[in-house]
């Protein structure tokens, strides 16, 4: 590729360290589709003629048709998929192969492979959102009234639904999307036609080139075009936001089928057994989600590190700006993939559920509210005089409800009979009717509205 300049080739250690085809590889399809682009540009402009443009279209054309087939042969000499697609050609058609290379380098080519790439693995990565959010909304309307406890400081609250709390993480999903979405639009820039770093003399159309890609414009500045990696690592920065929502999905489905909880039974398709012990039901899938989320987050420090400090425009560094997005991408498809799975087919355990969302007065809240509106109390003292009748409760080791009348009156008597219909736990959660809150009504409007949003028939 550069022997006119060098008098001996790279020794064997060179050309392992420069060798980059095991990974790139995978750029095959997005290298072949911005050949073909930027050869009809070439042929459109009169670059080159039509006659050799033809023969590069159908030499890419076999090509595609070979490694759809067989995949892509891996030589370390040739060092990328660029120079295995352009070598392949050269063998195909012969020396009108080397036209296909005027007016572009490879560092605008790497540019453009690999943003069509993760353009198409953000498309990739909304499908599996999107499939794991109507997973989400589907058990959320199963069990709209569903009650469990609400929880902070892993102490429970005060109770909410089922279906409120799956709903949350519908809400993280949505956001997830935003974000996958911005980075997908903020990338669409094309890069073909910056050539190593300074543009080319060569009169080429980067609009054609940019359009037939799907690209909304070229790159405005050739040398930010060449060393621009912003897309992928906007990429895993959303990757590491959406990782981390699943991690804590995982985690309490972790803690859900455990026995203490005991909230949710795992399928037997996403659970694993013990090679000891016969009784054991394992929640592996969920587990290793919540591991993934720390390889992935990983990967986008890794490119940041990479980057950081690297000067205008293109350094060898960014050869390794690949690997950590390749891992991303795979490491998020599977938890996608399998939180959906889980989702889908576990079963919970209403009855454990609510026996839980029973301890610890999860209606006190509701008492002290009903303090400020009924007998007109400032917060902070229906606050301390709820404190002394659940201190009362835990004296006689009974919940707010079954306390005799007489015990809320010894702190305040003016209360009366009417409190007692307010501290179950239907009645608690049904009096959450603010915008966002998880009284059943508020909850089903939220899916119909999810349900629009994801074109989910009824």
């Amino acid at each position: 590729m550069w022997g006119g300049r060098f008098a001996e080739g790279p020794s064997a250690l060179m050309r392992e360290i420069n060798a980059s085809i095991s990974f790139d590889k995978r750029l095959w399809r997005q290298d072949i589709a911005a050949s073909r682009a930027h050869v009809a540009m070439l042929c459109a402009r009169e670059i080159v003629s039509q006659e050799d443009g033809d023969a590069i279209e159908e030499g890419l054309d076999r090509i595609e048709d070979e490694y759809q087939a067989d995949g892509v042969p891996e030589d370390p000499s040739l060092e990328d998929i660029h120079m295995h697609v352009e070598h392949r050609l050269a063998e195909l058609i012969g020396p009108a192969a080397g036209r296909l290379h005027t007016a572009r380098s490879r560092n605008d080519q790497v540019a453009t492979d690999f943003r069509l790439w993760v353009r198409d693995a953000i498309d990739e990565t909304e499908l599996r959102l999107q499939a794991l959010q109507r997973a989400l909304v589907l058990r959320a309307e199963e069990h709209v009234g569903t009650i469990m406890p609400g929880f902070t400081h892993l102490q429970a609250a005060q109770p909410v639904t089922l279906g409120h709390h799956l709903m949350a993480y519908y809400e993280m999903l949505r956001r997830d999307r935003s974000r996958f979405a911005d980075a997908r639009a903020r990338m669409n820039e094309s890069p073909l036609g910056a050539a190593a770093l300074a543009g080319t003399s060569f009169a080429i159309d980067r609009e054609a080139t940019a359009l037939a890609l799907g690209f909304d414009r070229p790159a405005a500045n050739s040398l930010d075009a060449v060393s621009d990696r912003d897309f992928a690592i906007d990429y895993l920065m959303a990757a590491t936001q959406c990782a981390l929502h699943l991690s804590r999905l995982a985690e309490e489905f972790i803690l859900w089928a455990s026995q203490p909880f005991g909230f949710v039974t795992l399928a037997d398709s996403f659970s694993t057994g013990s090679s000891i012990m016969p009784q054991k039901r394992n929640p592996d899938a969920a587990e290793l989600v919540r591991g993934h989320s720390g390889r992935i987050a990983g990967t986008m420090v890794a490119l940041v590190t990479v980057m950081k400090g690297l000067p205008l425009a293109y350094s060898k560094d960014m050869q390794d700006d690949k690997q950590p997005v390749f891992e991303a991408h795979d490491l998020l498809g599977l938890s996608l993939a399998a939180m959906a799975g889980m989702i889908e087919t576990s079963r919970f355990n209403a009855d454990r559920m609510r026996a839980a969302a029973e301890a610890g007065h999860p209606t006190a809240t509701d008492l002290a509210d009903w303090l400020v509106r009924r007998l007109g109390l400032p917060f902070r003292e229906a606050h301390h005089v709820t404190g002394r009748i659940v201190w009362a409760a835990d004296e006689r080791g009974a919940s707010l409800w079954e306390l005799p009348l007489d015990v809320f009156q010894a702190v305040d008597s003016r209360i009366g009979e009417e409190v007692f219909g307010l501290l179950s736990l239907e009645a608690s959660v049904k009096s959450r009717t603010s915008f966002g809150g998880t009284a059943p009504a508020s909850v089903k409007k939220r899916i119909e509205a999810a349900r629009k949003v994801l074109e989910m028939k009824s």
